[in-house]
């Protein structure tokens, strides 16, 4: 399916590896410009050369920031404006569940996961508005987490502030519907690639990690990160034109909701 991206231009926030990565890779692929951030200046370096050189140089770009800090959000849009002339397509793939369990959470783990998770992509979304405007339409698509709309075992303050993101994307994309920008939600489930808070933890106990996934998911095994990009791709191409507010769940079954 041709999903008519060629010549577009996506910004993908936390793109040196894993979801971003593919992302980036599934734009580029389909013929669109990208910007990849993220805060490892070698990673990020390393990516950038390795698509530049596979793409071509006036296709990519690298902004080394923090896309949970307003003044870094600023500047890679800029940038992005500027190197290619406009953004037709965000994604916000900012946030990390490596947070404390249990329900004995202090103000700072609050405030540390609705900071990531929550506030990240809000901010990033509401500096984003003014750049998709002056094409006259485009995305938004938030990558959450299933955490926020059903029980698993994970972080308390990690679920509840993905929730409070979906929440928060069903909201703006009704506000932003009459300015023709779509925007969406992507909800992984267990995703494995290297780095990634699952290959740590099946590192540290290989069996256990197994077990659950054996347990948890009816299609018996971890999601690739581009499988997920496959969900964003669509959502931000003209192939979902007629598709917003949705939250789409990319997880083997595992959601019983």
């Amino acid at each position: 399916m041709d999903l008519q991206l060629e010549g577009k231009v996506a910004i993908v926030a936390g793109s040196s590896r894993g979801i971003g990565l593919a992302v980036a890779v599934g734009f580029l692929a389909a013929g669109a410009s990208v910007t990849i951030t993220g805060r490892d200046q070698k990673a990020l370096g390393s990516v950038y050369n390795e698509l530049a050189e596979r793409h071509g140089k006036d296709r990519v770009l690298a902004v080394l920031g923090d896309m949970s800090a307003e003044n870094h959000i600023a500047e890679a849009l800029q940038q992005t404006g500027d190197t290619f002339g406009g953004i037709d397509a965000i994604i916000a793939n900012v946030g990390s569940g490596r947070a404390k369990m249990g329900w004995q959470l202090s103000r700072h783990d609050w405030q540390q996961m609705l900071d990531i998770n929550l506030l990240s992509g809000a901010l990033l979304a509401a500096a984003g508005v003014p750049h998709l405007l002056k094409r006259g339409d485009g995305s938004i698509t938030f990558i959450s987490s299933i955490t926020g709309s059903e029980y698993i075992r994970a972080p308390m303050a990690y679920a509840a502030a993905k929730a409070a993101q979906q929440m928060m994307a069903k909201h703006l994309s009704r506000q932003l519907a009459a300015e023709k920008i779509r925007v969406n939600t992507v909800s992984p489930g267990n995703v494995m690639f290297p780095g990634g808070t699952w290959d740590d933890k099946r590192r540290e106990d290989q069996k256990s990690v197994d077990d659950y996934i054996a347990h948890a998911v009816p299609l018996n095994r971890f999601a690739t990160p581009e499988e997920i990009a496959n969900a964003v791709l669509f959502l931000s191409s003209e192939r979902a034109a007629f598709v917003t507010g949705s939250v789409m769940v990319v997880d083997g079954g595992q959601s019983l909701a």
